[in-house]
């Protein structure tokens, strides 16, 4: 077919406005798939994805449609996330399609995503092609959407197409939309290869597949490669496209959409936003990868059971593999043993990579305490970053220290809105507005640093609201705080896996709870265990486990009291060596009783 009749698009949106149902609508109209094996949400592939309702994962298929003109045209259609904490999944997309659609919830209007996800578009000179869907909604309000992508975002959208994803209502329309306004990939059949790797996954068959964007040229099955960050070369032995199902081709031409496989055994091999090329033949420059993005939140994960620390590995390689957002590097711990220091785009992020080694991987894990990033000026001049409390250098070094604040934006009912501005006050948050959107629900933000919502707060939130509040944010800017660094000790020796950073304000009350939660948690020794928290030398809260009793005296059926005297004193004396000597083993499933709470 000629590339003249190729629309690359992919389909962009703040989170629960309904991409997804788009995508199920535009597949099942293009009987991309029988009627039979029509699934509601069917490009979104994990089990996680279907639990939660979301898009974790970008999905790309080749779709044929009949247009209205009378030609047969090939839809490459890439389904993207919409939450924050997966934006570099829709950049990754974007860069492989010509033109967006902008999908706008007529309930909502335009909200904090849809505005970020424009502005990736724009920056990869895509075709915006607005979309009002669920206007089969009673509370549905057009003419408010219509009007807030053109106040937002600054897009005519006078003829845009208003749909509902649900029904199917003028689904047809918004198809001809795509031919008449997207445009056709450029690129030459005939020049060298250029070929965009955009996204990659692990097969236990095939090995390390990539999926690729032709740019330029043409690849074919046994034709030998070159990936172009690492020159690596490899020999093609399967491609194809996905229809959603998965067909294998001879070849893929420019303007294509697909995937290739050629017996790559090793993860590290394979770079995102790296260029393949012809082996014999090869083009003069990579295409333009991607910007890399900076995690901004940070754990440690180790396993439950220590003999899985190799398979943790080989998991976490194999995940990476596939969200290439993901950061990590090895650490080890005095408590926990070895593990991997891992960076997320956010809490959601977090959370989906847990869901994801314990679901596919079988591994039972341990995540330390969530931290951020935080920026400090020692008293030398010099500048230093850190993302792991045991990397805070002594008080008396650090001349001040910023963390990362953000714009907090947490949509709630009235009936809620009065304990949820508490709650973000509690979290240090400063009141920045509130707006009431047309469903009548109330939108407040707030400024408030990021380390204070990243434990339970998401939690407290669902809590006081009952469910029905949600919460977006975006990244403001670093700021200075009194932050300080509590370490917890155990008979004076320091738990490494316990120690946090806090606001000087909070730090007496955060402390206070965790050695009590040890307390309760930690076996009683045979010697008397004091639970300390500092900051610095200075003692900021502290219990104590008390010795298990021994009753010595029990076989002493008389005699003189000296004797008795005698056996109490070697007792005390062995308590006390045993206090100085011994040491206390924590338990690991202690860490996930203490660390899974705030």
């Amino acid at each position: 077919m000629d590339k003249k009749y190729f629309r690359n698009f992919s389909i962009i949106a703040h989170i629960d406005h309904g991409k997804s149902t788009l995508s199920d609508r535009i597949i099942e109209i293009t009987n991309g798939v029988q009627k039979r094996e029509m699934v509601e949400q069917i490009l979104d592939s994990m089990e996680l994805e279907r639990e939660r309702g979301i898009t974790i994962k970008l999905n790309a298929v080749q779709l044929q449609y009949h247009s209205q003109d009378g030609h047969d045209y090939l839809f490459h259609l890439i389904d993207t996330p919409g939450h924050i904490d997966f934006t570099y999944e829709v950049s990754r997309s974007l860069a492989a399609c010509e033109g967006a659609l902008l999908v706008v919830d007529a309930t909502q209007g335009v909200e904090a995503q849809t505005i970020a996800n424009v502005y990736l578009a724009l920056e990869n000179n895509l075709t915006i092609i607005p979309v009002i869907n669920k206007i089969d909604l009673p509370s549905a309000d057009v003419a408010m959407a219509k009007q807030t992508i053109k106040e937002k975002i600054g897009i005519d959208a006078t003829n845009a197409c208003c749909v509902s994803a649900k029904t199917g209502l003028n689904i047809p329309a918004l198809l001809e939309q795509i031919v008449q306004l997207i445009p056709a990939p450029t690129g030459d059949d005939n020049a060298p290869l250029q070929a965009l790797i955009f996204d990659s996954f692990y097969d236990q068959y095939k090995g390390v597949v990539c999926l690729v964007c032709i740019k330029n040229g043409t690849i074919k099955v046994n034709q030998k490669i070159r990936f172009m960050a690492n020159h690596a070369v490899h020999t093609v032995v399967e491609l194809g496209i996905r229809t959603p199902h998965i067909v294998n081709r001879e070849c893929l031409c420019t303007g294509e959409v697909g995937w290739i496989a050629a017996n790559i055994k090793s993860a590290q091999e394979i770079n995102v936003g790296d260029t393949i090329t012809d082996e014999l033949h090869p083009c003069t420059t990579p295409l333009a990868g991607y910007k890399k993005v900076q995690p901004m939140v940070f754990s440690g994960i180790y396993p439950l059971d220590s003999s899985k620390y190799e398979a943790l590995k080989d998991a976490m390689i194999k995940i990476a593999l596939s969200d290439s957002s993901l950061s990590y590097e090895y650490e080890n711990s005095q408590a926990l043993g070895f593990g991997i220091r891992c960076g997320f785009l956010g809490l959601l992020h977090m959370d989906v990579i847990r869901e994801r080694i314990q679901r596919e991987f079988k591994i039972e894990l341990i995540f330390t305490t969530p931290s951020v990033k935080y920026q400090l000026v020692l008293t030398d001049g010099s500048t230093l970053i850190i993302d792991n409390p045991n990397k805070f250098p002594d008080r008396t070094k650090i001349k001040s220290v910023a963390e990362p604040f953000i714009n907090l934006m947490i949509t709630t009912p009235e009936s809620a809105l009065g304990d949820i501005m508490q709650l973000c006050q509690r979290h240090r948050g400063v009141y920045r507005d509130l707006t009431l959107s047309v469903n009548q629900y109330f939108i407040v933000t707030y400024l408030i640093p990021l380390g204070e919502i990243i434990y339970a707060f998401f939690d407290q939130l669902k809590s006081i609201s009952r469910g029905y509040a949600t919460m977006d944010y975006t990244f403001a800017d670093y700021a200075v705080s009194d932050l300080v660094k509590i370490d917890i000790l155990l008979n004076g020796d320091k738990i490494d896996a316990f120690s946090l950073i806090s606001h000087r304000d909070f730090a007496y009350e955060k402390a206070r709870k965790i050695v009590s939660k040890l307390k309760t948690e930690i076996p009683r020794q045979l010697f008397e265990v004091p639970i300390q928290a500092v900051i610095g030398g200075k003692v900021i809260a502290r219990e104590t486990i008390k010795a298990m009793y021994k009753n010595v005296l029990a076989k002493c059926y008389g005699g003189d009291v000296t004797r008795k005297k005698k056996l109490l004193e070697q007792q005390k004396a062995g308590k006390k060596k045993l206090k100085a000597l011994g040491t206390v083993q924590v338990p690991k499933d202690i860490f996930i009783k203490i660390l899974a709470n705030d």
